[in-house]
């Protein structure tokens, strides 16, 4: 069950206007935080972020499962049911043994897929499996959305970092 916090958090992005990927990023925070403070572990970060992205969903996030070939047909059904126990509006019946059981199963994982290191070479891979052009388009989208809520004077200084880091790569 996700902590009041997190799910508050994910209801203020969607006030906000932000993508379903953007809310799920909180359950995915928070689940990276449980295996920090060795609430459980996971054995990779993809596992780490699929726990996560699973919580989002079962928590009511709009988050569609993963396109036909992204992902295998197990992952993409579980995800679907996810989604669908999300959207349901009402909560399941947890079965105390089975949680228990899976609870004990990650507790048995380690505790590095959280680490900064892990994070950042999962960024990394993911980011380099995209085009240039890919990456660009996102950055642009990301200083878009960032641009809404910053003053005129905040806005000029990043765009003269922007043309720093240009004229330095030219």
């Amino acid at each position: 069950m996700p902590e009041k916090k997190t799910i508050e958090r994910a209801r203020q992005d969607k006030r906000e206007g932000k993508s379903p990927s953007t809310q799920a990023g909180e359950f995915v925070r928070e689940t990276m935080e449980h295996i920090r403070e060795g609430k459980h572990g996971a054995r990779s970060t993809k596992q780490a972020i699929a726990i996560g992205l699973s919580k989002a969903r079962r928590a009511g996030v709009k988050l569609p499962p993963p396109k036909k070939g992204k992902a295998s047909a197990r992952t993409r059904r579980s995800a679907e049911l996810a989604s669908k126990a999300g959207q349901s509006g009402h909560a399941h019946k947890t079965n105390p043994r089975r949680s228990r059981a899976i609870t004990a199963a990650l507790k048995r994982e380690g505790k590095g897929a959280a680490s900064h290191e892990a994070l950042a070479r999962q960024a990394k891979q993911q980011a380099h499996k995209r085009t240039a052009t890919e990456r660009s388009e996102i950055a642009r989208k990301a200083a878009k959305t960032r641009l809404a809520h910053q003053t005129p004077a905040e806005r000029s200084a990043i765009a003269r970092k922007a043309a720093r880091t240009r004229a330095a790569h030219a």
